[in-house]
Formats: structure tokens, sequence, C-alpha cells
């Protein structure tokens, strides 16, 4: 992945309305300044907030799960969860875990 790409990975997840605040921060940061320091953070803020598939499956399935989205709702949601990691997905399929496992994959390139 180019910075470039790395960049707008980075606008996408800062965009993302599940993002969390503390992963936002560290985004935005990163962005205005790249240093090896807020890079370090932001990576380590990833590996805190970023959900794998197994987990995203796991949490639809749940009662929690059930009582959150409903029991439809979380049934399907379960549902393309496996669907995707049968496909090989390893992060949670929402758009701040998407842009997040992204850059965490190529977090060499911060």
């Amino acid at each position: 992945m180019t910075k470039t790409e790395l960049l707008a990975k980075i606008d996408e997840l800062i965009a993302a309305p599940m993002c969390q605040p503390e992963l936002r921060t560290a985004a935005e940061n990163y962005k205005s300044d790249p240093s090896k320091a807020n890079a370090d953070v932001l990576i380590k803020s990833l590996e805190e907030n970023v959900n794998s598939i197994d987990d995203t499956i796991a949490f639809a399935g749940s009662d929690t799960g059930k009582k959150i989205f409903g029991a439809d709702a979380a049934a399907e949601l379960e549902k393309k969860g496996k669907a995707l990691k049968s496909q090989g997905a390893k992060y949670c399929f929402c758009a701040a875990c998407t842009a997040g496992g992204a850059i965490y994959d190529n977090r060499e390139a911060l």
C-alpha cells in the first residue's frame, strides 16, 4: 500500500461513524504529524480498537448483540460475519474496522 493509499484509509477511519474516539484522535494526530511517536500510538490504538471477525461473529450471536441489534438483525450480522470469514476476512466489516484493519496490515508504511 502506498503512502497516499494509506492516508486515504486514515481519512476513511476518521470519517467512520463507529470509530472509537481514542482511535479517531490517534489517526488525526498522525495525519497532522506523521512522526514515529504518533505512528506508534496509532498502531497501539488499532490493536486495541479494531475487532476481529471472530469477535464480531461472537458478539452478533450473543445475548447482548441480540439485545442491541434485535434478534433478526443480530442473526443477519452473524450470518454476514460468517460468510465474510469464509472468504478470508480477518476484521469486523464495519467501516471503522475495515479501514483500521487495512491500516494495521500495512503499518510498516506509517
